[in-house]
């Protein structure tokens, strides 16, 4: 194995002179510690090296010993309902055993296996080898690793084994592989695929605002910005607990040390709407905190996504949350500038840009290795100095995904919860969504959502206008656009967490309660330009239960939508009828 000797150190980085060959993004061990670090940059006569680890101690002269490997992590059926650090080695009092240079991993537990294949059987990279059952929580499947392929000579039978037990030998020509049911990858590669499919199906949350007017496809990208105390992160919990994906990883990059203790807290408590049994069953946490060393930050958002990349090949359905890739860039500016980089926009180096590309494009709706079906969507929280979306981490995330939920501080202040600003945000995924949702029993959802932007947008018009010139000055039409924007805002948009019956809402639920406001809408509008006093609308008894229905109708009573929607044509017609017989 290379060697070197440090002869330059400055916090997280340091130079150091070789004694023979090595690689970038190659593993390094520094020291008598044997701290963990990675090649960043090789110049003629030293190699720069970023580590992961607090460098106090660290002189010039200090060995430095290349492991011949890349920045690699250990990825097996025991990572579900754990809580590691940024390098993916165990918290929570758990502790790291250092195995073998390059590699952490914790003690290796053992899961029932139950083979799919015999003897002389052909596989590639990606076969399923069989089943991996746990005592509690999500059933698995053991892989075959991308990289092996050949025939089965040897099959272990069903039985308990612990994942660092030899499961399968593949025989390929000369070569053999022994397969367990845990293996390594670099964190820095995407792991390959079949191929990308279109992603022409919304991965659902529960929350109106983001399903109905702003949905993120299975397999697509989102970023969520806010500035502090716009709710990033209750948001985030209640997508990881309702959103239709199997799996869950959080990654908590950067984050202030008190928040990601009641991220920690919190999640271990809740419940799974799917199973009645802890959320924590499906979920990795990786946590690293604004203290923890900053080049375990930059490497933490790499950690998780392949992490999720090892579900998603198993035929999961995967969403990832990262809070917030703010900081990590953050983590990226620091290192830059101690490699005295040329800076650019606020400091951040020239390669923002792409990396942020190369993080958000492992997202995809596939056809994995083993030829089943797998996503992987990224939701990634920014968090804007002052709440100014036009700042570089902003503006440069908005180049990659297709959705953006901007969170706003005003409505956050006014307790309106999400606080999504739904003039500030937008997705691209409108038009491949159409038929889904008309598959739903949602024909005229496009039509829909396109009316509430325009009512919305409208309102705030006319808010701005009725500020200088009184609202009673407006003409009747345009108080009642004010009065069908409050009705959107309120009936609609507003949705709590904590509510027992309103904090998720299925596809049929928004379908019924999307269609009975624009009904409202319409009718109401109608009648306003054919005379009908705006006071006489606003005081039928269906406008009140229009804007309690979401905290009153349950997912077992949507029968009473129809009975809403007889009232709603029964009320308004009558109100109709009375104003043309007045008249």
């Amino acid at each position: 194995m290379s060697k070197a000797r440090i002869s330059w150190i400055s916090g997280p980085v340091l130079r150091a002179r070789p004694e023979g060959p090595f690689a970038v993004n190659e593993a390094v061990l520094i020291g008598e510690q044997r701290l963990l670090g990675e090649v960043i940059r090789l110049n003629e006569d030293e190699i720069i090296v970023q580590v992961y680890e607090d460098t106090t101690g660290l002189r010039p002269g200090t060995p430095v010993e290349g492991t011949g490997q890349p920045l690699a992590i250990e990825l097996g059926p025991s990572l579900l309902g754990k809580i590691f650090d940024g390098l993916l080695r165990p918290l929570a009092g758990m502790e790291p055993i250092h195995v073998q240079p390059g590699m952490w991993r914790h003690a290796a537990e053992t899961f029932a296996f139950t083979p799919d294949v015999r003897n002389g059987d052909e596989l590639s990279g990606g076969a399923c080898l069989g089943e991996i059952l746990p005592t509690e929580g999500l059933r698995q499947r053991c892989l075959v690793p991308p990289h092996a392929k050949g025939k089965v000579i040897s099959i272990s039978p069903a039985g308990d084994y612990s994942e660092d037990a030899v499961l399968c030998t593949l025989e390929d020509g000369d070569t053999r592989h022994d397969v367990c049911m845990r293996h390594s990858w670099p964190v820095r590669t995407p792991r390959p695929v079949t191929k990308r499919l279109a992603a022409d199906r919304p991965m659902l949350t529960g929350q109106r605002i983001l399903d109905a007017l702003f949905p993120i496809a299975r397999g697509g990208k989102a970023a969520l910005p806010g500035g502090f105390g716009t709710g990033k992160t209750v948001l985030q919990e209640s997508l990881a607990k309702w959103c239709d994906a199997d799996v869950i990883i959080y990654v908590g990059c950067g984050e202030r040390g008190n928040e990601m203790a009641g991220v920690l807290h919190e999640f271990p408590q809740l419940q799974d709407p799917r199973s009645g049994r802890a959320l924590m069953e499906r979920t990795v946490i990786i946590a690293n905190t604004s203290n923890m060393p900053v080049a375990a930050r930059e490497a933490s958002i790499y950690t998780g996504v392949t992490v999720a990349e090892y579900f998603r090949d198993q035929g999961m359905h995967v969403a990832l949350m990262a809070d917030s890739t703010s900081r990590w860039a953050e983590a990226l500016r620091e290192v830059s500038g101690r490699l005295g980089e040329l800076p650019g926009e606020a400091g951040y180096p020239a390669y923002l840009s792409s990396r942020l590309a190369d993080f958000y494009e492992r997202a995809a709706r596939v056809t994995t290795l083993g030829g089943d079906e797998g996503s992987l969507s990224i939701i990634g929280a920014v968090s804007p100095p002052s709440g100014d979306f036009s700042e570089p981490v902003t503006t440069h995330t908005k180049r990659y995904v297709r959705s953006f939920w901007g969170l706003d501080r005003g409505r956050a202040q006014a307790r309106f919860y999400p606080a999504v600003h739904p003039l500030q945000s937008y997705t691209e995924d409108v038009d491949s969504m159409g038929d889904w949702w008309k598959a739903q029993g949602s024909p005229h959802w496009v039509d829909h959502r396109r009316r509430f932007l325009e009512i919305l947008e409208e309102q705030e018009r006319l808010e701005r206008m009725a500020r200088i010139v009184g609202k009673d000055s407006l003409p009747p039409r345009q108080q009642c656009v004010l009065m069908c924007g409050d009705l959107i805002n309120q009936a609609y948009l507003r949705q709590s967490s904590f509510s027992p019956i309103d904090r998720f809402a299925s596809p049929a639920r928004q379908t019924a309660m999307m269609n009975l406001i624009a009904r409202f809408v319409e009718l109401a509008l109608q009648m306003v330009e054919q005379g009908v006093p705006l006071g006489s609308i606003t005081d039928l008894p269906i406008l009140r239960r229009l804007q309690r229905m979401g905290e009153e109708i349950s997912e077992q009573q949507l029968d009473e939508f129809q009975n809403l929607a007889r009232q709603l044509e029964t009320e308004l017609g009558k109100l109709e009828g009375a104003e043309v017989h007045a008249s």
